[in-house]
């Protein structure tokens, strides 16, 4: 398992759209194959900032889902509410604390 961390900045105006679809679709990302946890946070510094938090069983995993329809659709609809270009880290765990 690996863990995929976006992180994204939207124009203060768009917030309300990017949660109520975030909202909308996380069930379905979800329930994508491998896809094991979704969080959302958002800075408590700067509203604009916001990170998800996905756990995946394998990469491949994550690209089934990066190629798929459901994607395609929240990703078309997410980045036109951008202020900055999103940044994406996949890591692996290392240490677990209780």
């Amino acid at each position: 398992m690996f863990v995929r961390i976006v992180k994204m900045r939207f124009h203060q105006e768009h917030i309300a759209s990017f949660l109520a679809l975030f909202e909308e679709k996380k069930k379905a990302i979800r329930a994508s194959k491998g896809c094991q946890k979704l969080e959302l946070y958002q800075d408590k510094s700067n509203p604009e900032l916001f990170f998800t938090y996905s756990h995946w069983n394998t990469t491949d995993d994550l690209e089934q889902y990066r190629q798929s329809e459901l994607f395609t659709t929240v990703w078309a609809k997410t980045k036109i509410l951008f202020n900055d270009k999103p940044e994406a880290w996949s890591v692996d765990k290392r240490v677990c604390l209780p």
